[in-house]
């Protein structure tokens, strides 16, 4: 993914801190008000509408399958609800344009902000201002230099991807040591990737293994092509091969293909429709892909209107909106891909 993420690390992922369904299910009974306390969380209650909330979005530019699936799915979420009025910026890869998105949306007084900031760092004056204005700012993916910059943060995890995707190719790979295993990442200067080669280099350690080749592409279908080329070129035998995203893993299979290869097996990675559906297929060697969900921003569409509403979520026994959710990166395979393909994103 093109999304920045930093703090702290985590090693146990194979369970969400929080699973995303629970963001649906929570409410005060009977309360149609806004900035109530909640007492008793309920499903019927938190789907009972309430005042309207509206909320501001902004987000990246639509320029890669899964930041592009970010922005439809949030609002394709906000239409569920009639009590929310989702006012969109246009998508931006400029820190300074969806600076002045977020000043226009403070200015406009709307209820809460949805935020993927391009640079998390370079937003975080703009979105504490908000909060400042008593705008509860939701941080989406990309997290903001200060806690104070945001009410609470949803975030995919980096780290437990790596984690997940080492963790299974040891237990396939079972007891050989000698094993070759390849690592196709993607871009090296952003934090995600550090966050992602180190869960799986701390993963395949677990085990004995150790990453023996690895290259970075760019997650572009070019540039999984050109680095994988690179790496099948330099390694005559594979065992096992992690790539990073499913955008770039379209290049890869192709580079893969046209080599001729095919002695060892494939983890992807963010879960793209089409790999699950190659997963599905059995006719290459792409055998599993990690989750990084691209639900990010529609389960923020989601906490703004919980918190506006002073609602809360009915599966904690916490009455407040957490101030921070880590999503799962679970595994799919051919064994559950079914449970998976209809949120995968299409590159």
């Amino acid at each position: 993914m093109l999304a920045v993420r930093t703090g702290r690390k985590m090693l146990v992922t194979t369970a969400a801190f929080l699973a995303v369904g629970a963001l649906v299910t929570g409410c005060t009974e009977g309360d149609s008000g806004t900035n109530t306390q909640p007492t008793n969380a309920s499903v019927e209650g938190n789907q009972a509408q309430g005042d309207t909330v509206v909320i501001g979005f902004s987000g990246p530019a639509a320029d890669h399958g899964w930041l592009g699936a970010i922005n439809s799915a949030a609002i394709a979420e906000a239409k569920k609800y009639g009590d929310i009025d989702l006012r969109v910026a246009e998508g931006t890869n400029d820190a300074n344009l969806q600076i002045s998105q977020v000043e226009q949306f403070i200015n406009d007084r709307v209820d809460a902000i949805v935020l993927l900031p391009t640079d998390g760092a370079a937003l975080t004056p703009v979105a504490t201002q908000a909060m400042e204005a008593g705008i509860p700012v939701i941080n989406v993916d990309r997290e903001f230099s200060t806690p104070f910059a945001a009410r609470t943060t949803i975030l995919g995890d980096n780290y437990g991807m790596g984690v997940s995707a080492g963790t299974y190719i040891c237990e396939k790979l079972g007891d050989n040591k000698n094993a070759v295993v390849a690592e196709i990442a993607g871009i090296d200067s952003l934090p995600l990737t550090q966050d992602r080669s180190k869960g799986f280099a701390d993963a395949l350690e677990s085990c004995g293994l150790n990453v023996d080749n690895r290259v970075a592409a760019d997650f572009t279908v070019q540039g999984g092509e050109a680095a994988t080329s690179q790496l099948l070129s330099a390694a005559p035998k594979i065992d096992a091969i992690w790539n990073h995203d499913d955008d770039q893993g379209i290049g890869v299979l192709a580079a893969i293909d046209n080599a001729g290869r095919k002695e060892f097996f494939m983890v992807g990675g963010a879960g793209s429709a089409n790999a699950m559906r190659e997963i599905q297929s059995d006719e290459s060697v792409l055998d599993a892909t990690v989750i990084y969900p691209s639900t990010q921003a529609a389960d923020g569409v989601r906490l703004a209107r919980l918190v506006v509403q002073g609602k809360a979520m009915s599966d904690l026994v916490e009455v407040e909106v957490p101030k921070r959710i880590v999503l799962n990166a679970p595994v799919v395979t051919s064994e559950n891909v079914e449970q998976y393909l209809p949120t995968g994103f299409e590159s």
